[in-house]
């Protein structure tokens, strides 16, 4: 997930009150541990430090890292990895994740928790509000591959819209706050989501492939309902 500041521009929000109040739309607790991915200087981690029993910071960007462990040295409760999110192990331990993530890298971070050994109680992403419709699964519109794909271990609602002004600098797209959460029971057994969203995503990509299924005839892969997917995947 190595990226550079400069050229990815990713937007950080203003002001420790904001970020605690969109904190309180979450479900995190003084006992959780929660990571925050793509912390930059620390401006979430530094709320999350005070509501929360334990915060495992991400910042591959050297530089930013370097700022977010000088930030974070009088919390004692904050783990600073300069490391790329998308190539370390995740907790063993139950976490949650409340991170403003870099845009681009959206879909690699939801696969790579929704698919971990141990996935998290709990997800709470600022994303594009384009990225974060295509994860919603219910109604009648066109869903997109990922949320399908992940929709056995877990639902997804928009909880709350952001203004561009909220971030420095300001995105030129609209943003959400996006909570994903896993069922008490998922659709698909977790030894075989990997499976399961594979082949989603390659009825997706590739429609000779989709044709071959047993998918109702005239109806494409984003107008198929949560429970066909899952009856199609056996």
């Amino acid at each position: 997930m190595k990226r550079d500041i400069k050229t990815h521009g990713q937007h950080f929000l203003r002001g420790s009150s904001f970020i605690a109040e969109l904190v309180g739309h979450s479900n995190i607790r003084k006992n959780d541990t929660v990571l925050d991915i793509g912390a930059g200087s620390g401006a979430i981690t530094a709320v999350l430090a005070r509501r929360c029993k334990r915060v495992v910071a991400y910042e591959s960007e050297p530089l930013a890292a370097k700022k977010l462990s000088a930030n974070m040295q009088y919390h004692t409760n904050v783990e600073v990895v300069a490391k790329d999110f998308l190539q370390v192990d995740l907790p063993a331990e139950p976490y949650k994740v409340f991170s403003n993530i870099p845009f681009h890298l959206s879909s690699k971070i939801v696969r790579k928790l929704a698919t971990a050994k141990t996935p998290p109680k709990s997800i709470y992403l600022i994303v594009q509000k384009q990225f974060a419709q295509k994860m919603l699964t219910g109604g009648n519109h066109f869903h997109g591959a990922l949320g399908m794909a992940i929709a056995p271990w877990g639902g997804a609602r928009i909880r709350r819209p952001l203004r561009k002004t909220d971030f420095t600098p300001p995105p030129a797209v609209d943003t959400v706050l996006l909570e994903l959460k896993p069922r008490e029971t998922p659709l698909v057994p977790l030894e075989r989501m990997v499976t399961y969203m594979q082949f989603v995503e390659r009825c997706y990509a590739e429609p000779v492939f989709y044709g071959k299924t047993k998918a109702p005839k005239g109806q494409k892969p984003s107008q198929l309902t949560l429970e066909q997917w899952v009856a199609l995947i056996g």
